[in-house]
């Protein structure tokens, strides 16, 4: 197999507190992989790592590759091109949309990196490139949406729409931070079903940060855990054994402990999504 991702040495500090500490790892092609781990663990600090938007310690002897790509090396960004840019996708927690905006513009913008660059600027979206969205939104089950206003969406909804602008932005590699941190069980239930599904259908890469290890267990292979900012797991799903997750979170409170406890409703076959 091919990597998608390598990791070696990453370090990051804020002030005197060490955040990432000698992190090393590789994610191959087509793999849907968890990053888990307490509160304050590193997660969304590592994830923003891989993606570019930040940068280890000038002084860690540190290198992120994606794609083949170096994203950073020695603590320093490197530049990419748009072809670049694009092959890597991001979802966030909150989801990142322009609310007055229509959800079918939304997903569209999904499409400005592959753009001429003189209509990615007048926001002139062709026909084909209208069509690919619908067909995103249709993945996701909310091609009814497409011209309504993102703001009037529910959490679960504006979380689709962010899912299908990746799929419009043919991104190789998705990062998703916490998508359903904020999600009721249903809609968390859905969004996680529409990752796994696209995993196993494009072969895409996906890498989401989880903080309930059930969801984690039920729809990821892999798992990558951090424990105050160092690597303390890193192997198949089934290997976090209650053994392990009780040393994981031996220091969190209890309320976190029993995360994995998150009332998804039960699974549906990944059909009824549409």
């Amino acid at each position: 197999m091919t990597a998608s991702i390598h990791v070696e040495g990453l370090d990051k500090s804020f002030g005197p507190r060490a955040a990432l500490c000698g992190i090393d790892f590789t994610i191959e092609a087509g793999e849907m992989v968890t990053l888990i781990g307490p509160s304050g663990s590193g997660k969304s600090t590592l994830l923003r790592h891989l993606i570019g938007l930040s940068r280890a310690d000038h002084q860690s002897c540190s290198q992120v590759e994606v794609l083949g790509r170096t994203v950073q090396r020695y603590g320093r960004l490197l530049a990419a091109g748009r072809n670049q840019r694009r092959r890597s996708g991001y979802i966030f927690q909150q989801f990142n949309l322009v609310g007055r905006l229509s959800v079918l513009s939304n997903v569209l913008i999904g499409c400005l990196g592959a753009m001429p660059r003189w209509r990615s600027l007048t926001g002139r979206f062709n026909q084909k490139e209208r069509d690919l969205a619908l067909r995103a939104l249709e993945r996701v089950g909310i091609v009814g949406l497409a011209h309504q206003r993102a703001n009037t969406l529910s959490g679960g909804q504006m979380q689709r729409v962010a899912i299908a602008r990746t799929l419009v932005q043919d991104a190789e590699v998705i990062f998703a931070d916490e998508p359903i941190a904020s999600l009721d069980p249903r809609s968390a239930r859905e969004v996680m079903e529409i990752l796994q599904r696209i995993n196993h259908e494009d072969g895409r890469t996906i890498v989401v940060t989880l903080h309930q290890v059930d969801v984690a267990r039920r729809y990821c292979r892999r798992a990558i855990a951090l424990k105050q900012g160092r690597l303390y797991y890193d192997g198949p799903i089934e290997g976090l054994t209650d053994a392990r997750l009780q040393a994981l979170y031996e220091n969190a409170g209890l309320d976190e402990l029993n995360s994995h406890n998150s009332r998804l409703e039960p699974a549906a076959p990944l059909h009824a999504l549409g």
